[in-house]
């Protein structure tokens, strides 16, 4: 059975009119913000909604598969966070160990000064970094390209961690390259975006013995039959790649017009690359990656195999951050939102969001991979497009603002 054919013939429709969220979907595809998109919507366990639009690519709009393999970027932490869960339940660390038990170099770390002006303002850290911290990104770490004002952001940079360019060197390097760099606050005291889950795809390697990629694949990709997922695309599966776009206007999301960013056949995922990067470096496909959601909603297993305990995916969906601390994007308001291990929370429903939001857990890729679970629902959606940048972008909100309304 074909993929197009395996995933309408999965549809059970529920008797709620999703016509709304067509017809805004689709907008974004006439309106040039969007080349593509996938949106598909779960009630329980089923598929009560599926629906593709666009292209494949816009030079010969080809129409979007339904077998189109898709960048994950940051959709990719759920992934390596469920990956550390494993290895937490087969006994291989504690979430609290201190980071340097299994990774020395981030031992006798420094932190940013208060206000620093030079990457040497610094103080000795008061405590240890550890694997909760990394999970739920309250270790100090960063990213590079979030604040590239900011003075760790800068030295990131300009210490050749260039993470969106063409930085390419494997975790152990990586992680190497960070233990040498300052922390921006002491371990567990805010929440900052970060590098966290690479380094945390980098315990796996070291506690499992294996390369990244062969672990996913040992333990989660091949039992879960996720044969389109991995860290790059083979050539004899180009054809079904997704070209990727970006704005032509970054600071204005709405503002239609698109330029190609990242070709199928010859860009950064043609060919493996040394950086198995757990924070955002997979591909995969609709079908993939609903199979994927369905472990995680189905309380860790999916038609016989099982990746987790349920009660360590209730430990995921838990708040980890300190008291009054929350998820805080110089560029994007997220109220009412704390992090678990590996996914964001909707602890407090905001103005204007259906009241079925709370306990949410999601989280979403920089290219518009967005997936979310919302337990009280009883609804999870996923809605991929391929446009740089797409994370927390209006079409994402539209997509779940309109799935609720079709529910509720």
């Amino acid at each position: 059975m074909s993929a197009a054919s395996d995933l309408i013939a999965q549809i059970k429709p529920n008797g709620h009119d999703f016509s709304g969220l067509h017809q805004r979907m689709q907008w974004y595809i006439d309106q040039e913000i969007t080349s593509c998109c996938m949106s598909l919507v779960l009630n329980g366990l089923d598929i009560v909604d599926y629906k593709t639009f666009g292209y494949m690519d816009l030079e010969s709009k080809t129409p979007l598969r339904d077998d189109a393999i898709y960048r994950m970027y940051s959709n990719s932490k759920i992934v390596t966070s469920v990956a550390a869960m494993i290895l937490l339940e087969r006994g291989a660390y504690s979430l609290d160990d201190p980071l340097e038990k299994h990774l020395p170099e981030f031992a006798n770390m420094q932190v940013l000064n208060s206000n620093a002006a030079t990457i040497t303002d610094t103080q000795p850290a008061e405590r240890s970094m550890t694997p909760r911290q990394l999970l739920s990104h309250s270790a100090g770490l960063s990213y590079g390209f979030i604040e590239p004002e900011h003075v760790l952001d800068a030295a990131y940079l300009g210490g050749g961690l260039n993470i969106l360019g063409d930085y390419d060197e494997p975790l152990a390097q990586l992680s190497e390259r960070l233990g040498k760099f300052p922390l921006a606050y002491q371990p567990g005291s805010s929440w900052r975006y970060s590098l966290a889950t690479d380094v945390t795809a980098r315990l796996v390697e070291v506690l499992s013995g294996q390369t990244f990629n062969a672990f996913l694949e040992d333990n989660i990709f091949g039992p879960l039959g996720m044969s389109d997922t991995g860290f790059h695309v083979p050539t004899d599966k180009q054809d079904r790649f997704t070209t990727m776009y970006a704005g032509v206007d970054p600071l204005d999301p709405m503002k239609p017009g698109l330029v190609k960013a990242d070709d199928p056949h010859n860009g950064v995922y043609s060919q493996p690359r040394k950086l198995l990067s757990g924070g955002g470096g997979l591909v995969s496909t609709t079908q993939d990656y609903l199979t994927f959601i369905r472990t995680l909603i189905n309380g860790g297993e999916w038609q016989g195999t099982r990746l987790l305990k349920s009660a360590t995916l209730d430990a995921m969906r838990t708040n980890q951050l300190a008291p009054g601390v929350g998820v805080a994007f110089p560029m994007w308001a997220m109220p009412g939102t704390v992090f678990g291990l590996g996914f964001a929370l909707r602890e407090e429903v905001t103005e204007g969001d259906s009241a079925h939001a709370k306990d949410e857990y999601f989280w979403g890729g920089m290219a518009g991979t967005h997936s979310w679970m919302a337990p009280t629902a009883n609804l999870a959606g996923m809605c991929f497009t391929q446009r740089m940048p797409g994370f927390w972008h209006p079409f994402s909100h539209e997509f779940r603002a309109q799935a609720y309304a079709s529910v509720d």
